[in-house]
């Protein structure tokens, strides 16, 4: 039976780390990058839950050390996951590319996994008992990680290791066919090149609406910008939401963070900082 897109494979319903031949999973990773764009990277992590037998997977690009946004995901739920990374500034896709090195974890729930405190939490309420994280590069320079989720315990060895490298591989290339990309900057600009032009595509990757709220909150506060990111992921933390969901609610108004750092309702007429 066809595995269903998102995260709704019931644990236990599959043979961990039962992956496809080897022909199988190499063609059908290939075919997924086929035309390039932010398309071909959910369809690459699409083909990376059909073919390797994860529940989950998402890109990430990585810069300085930060999450810098989410290029590809199989679903709402596998892109959530890697926001939480952006969130709270950890997590293995961020050692994944510090170090160079795949990142595997069989088992989140394991009394001695500490790495990522605020990261595993989140997931494992999320359902998520396993994460891979390995490095996509560019040239010998890792601009971010390919994460591969699973909802239950389990290694991911052998053929299935193999393909996921593969897949970190190929995951390069929708980024670098973008960036090649021709654009015209004026009806980009002007709204009106038509459909999702190559600048928008890029500039969905940064998290602006999160760029935004942070300097409302400076302006509101009279804090500088580390102290105003600071308070937008702590709030984020205390209510289980991703620093993009808190930034959306500033932007709009519908939260106004208060100087004596307590959390307040939503923003209303007498909402005050």
């Amino acid at each position: 039976m066809p595995r269903r897109v998102g995260w709704m494979v019931p644990a236990g319903s599959r043979e961990v780390g039962s992956v496809d031949s080897p022909e199988r999973m190499r063609a059908g990773l290939g075919a997924a990058v086929a035309g390039g764009g932010l398309s071909a990277a959910d369809r690459l992590c699409l083909a990376c839950v059909e073919l390797l037998q994860v529940d989950g997977a998402a890109i990430s690009v990585v810069h300085d050390g930060a999450s810098r946004g989410t290029f590809g995901s199989s679903g709402w739920l596998s892109r959530r996951l890697d926001e939480y990374q952006f969130t709270f500034g950890e997590g293995p896709c961020l050692d994944a590319v510090a170090s160079g090195r795949p990142v595997l974890v069989a088992n989140l729930g394991l009394r001695d996994e500490s790495r990522w405190p605020a990261f595993t939490e989140a997931v494992l309420a999320a359902g998520v008992r396993a994460v891979f994280a390995l490095p996509v590069l560019v040239t010998t320079a890792a601009v971010g990680a390919l994460d591969l989720f699973r909802n239950s315990p389990g290694s991911l060895a052998g053929e299935g290791l193999a393909g996921g490298l593969l897949a970190a591989e190929l995951a390069a290339l929708p980024l670098l066919d973008l960036l090649a990309t021709d654009v015209d900057w004026v009806a980009e600009a002007e709204g009106t090149a038509g459909g999702r032009g190559a600048a928008s595509e890029l500039a969905s990757l940064e998290r602006v609406e999160v760029y935004q709220a942070t300097g409302m909150i400076m302006a509101d506060l009279d804090v500088d910008a580390a102290e105003a990111l600071l308070r937008l992921r702590a709030y984020a933390f205390t209510q289980s939401l991703t620093a993009s969901e808190v930034a959306w609610q500033i932007v709009e108004r519908r939260l106004v963070l208060r100087r004596d750092g307590s959390w307040p309702g939503p923003a209303g007429p007498g909402a005050s900082s």
